[in-house]
C-alpha cells in the first residue's frame, strides 16, 4: 500500500461509520483495497475500532482509522490496536503535520511511546513491528480547512506525511459555504491543493461522498489517486431508496 501511495497509483477505499463487523464483511465483497473507520463523527469507540480493524484485515484490506483529533493518546491507541495507518483530521499547519508523525512513529523518527499490544503481536513481534512502523505505517493529513490550503506546501514537506485527503464538507464550511463545492473560490482552493501535491510528488486524495461511481470517475480523471468512495450508510440507503422509488412508481 505504501508503495502505491509513493508511486501515485490509484487506490480506492471506503468509509465505515456503522460499528458492526458484518458491515465490514459486506463492504469487503466489493473489492475495496482499504476501509477507514471513522472515530471522529460516529459513536465507534476504541473497543469497537479494534474489532473492526481485525475484521478489515481478515478480509484482505488495509485498515485505516480517521481518529477523533490530532492527539497523542488516540493515535497511539489505534496504532497499538493494529491499524495500518491513520487519517488525521484538521491538519492546518506544518506543526500539526509534525505532531501526527510524532504520534505514529517511534524515536528517532517520532515520539510515540512504546507499549506491547495487538500490533506488536502481544509482545512477541516488537522488532518486526518497529521496522514496519518505520517503513510501512501510513499517515494521511486531512485537508479540510482553508488554513490547511494556505499552508499546504509546508504540510507536504513534513517527512512522514504520506499523502493528503480533502474533506470537502469541512473545507467548504471553513470558507463559510458548507457543502457548496461548485463555488469558484472553493474550486480554486482545491486546485491549490492539487497543484501542491503534484509539485511535491504526493498522492492526491479526496473523499467522494456520493455513492455514484460517475462522481468517483470524475476525480480519477482529475488525477486523484487516493480515493475514499462514499460510506457504508450511503451505499445502503441510496440503493434502498432507489429501488423503493421504482416500486412506488408501479403502484
Amino acid at each position: 500500500m505504501i508503495r502505491k501511495l509513493k508511486n501515485q497509483q490509484l487506490t480506492v477505499g471506503s468509509w465505515i461509520t456503522i460499528g458492526h463487523p458484518n458491515v465490514v464483511e459486506i463492504m469487503g465483497t466489493a473489492g475495496f483495497e482499504w476501509l477507514c473507520i471513522d472515530m471522529e463523527h460516529t459513536s465507534i469507540d476504541l473497543t469497537m475500532a479494534q474489532m473492526l480493524i481485525s475484521t478489515i484485515q481478515a478480509n484482505n484490506m488495509k485498515a485505516f482509522v480517521r481518529v477523533s483529533k490530532n492527539e497523542e493518546v488516540i493515535i497511539k491507541k489505534v496504532m497499538d490496536a493494529g491499524a495500518d495507518g491513520v487519517i488525521v483530521p484538521m491538519v492546518k499547519s506544518k506543526e500539526d503535520a509534525k505532531k501526527a508523525v510524532d504520534y505514529v512513529k517511534y524515536p528517532p523518527q517520532g515520539k510515540r511511546g512504546v507499549g506491547l499490544y495487538r500490533a506488536q503481536n502481544y509482545g512477541l513481534g516488537f522488532e518486526s513491528y518497529k521496522k514496519w512502523v518505520e517503513e510501512e505505517a501510513i499517515i494521511i493529513a486531512q485537508i479540510e480547512h482553508i488554513d490547511a490550503v494556505e499552508n499546504i506546501d509546508e504540510i507536504l514537506q513534513v517527512e512522514g506525511i504520506d499523502g493528503t485527503i480533502v474533506g470537502p464538507y469541512d473545507l467548504s464550511g471553513s470558507m463559510g459555504f458548507p457543502g457548496e463545492f461548485e463555488r469558484e473560490d472553493v474550486k480554486l482552493a482545491l486546485e491549490k491543493v492539487k497543484n501542491a501535491c503534484k509539485k511535491h510528488n504526493k498522492p492526491l486524495g479526496f473523499h467522494v461522498i456520493s455513492s455514484d461511481a460517475e462522481k468517483l470517475d470524475e476525480k480519477i480523471k482529475e488525477g486523484y489517486t487516493f480515493l475514499a468512495f462514499s460510506l457504508d450508510f450511503f451505499f445502503l440507503g441510496d440503493k434502498a431508496r432507489e429501488e423503493m422509488v421504482k416500486i412506488e412508481g408501479t403502484r
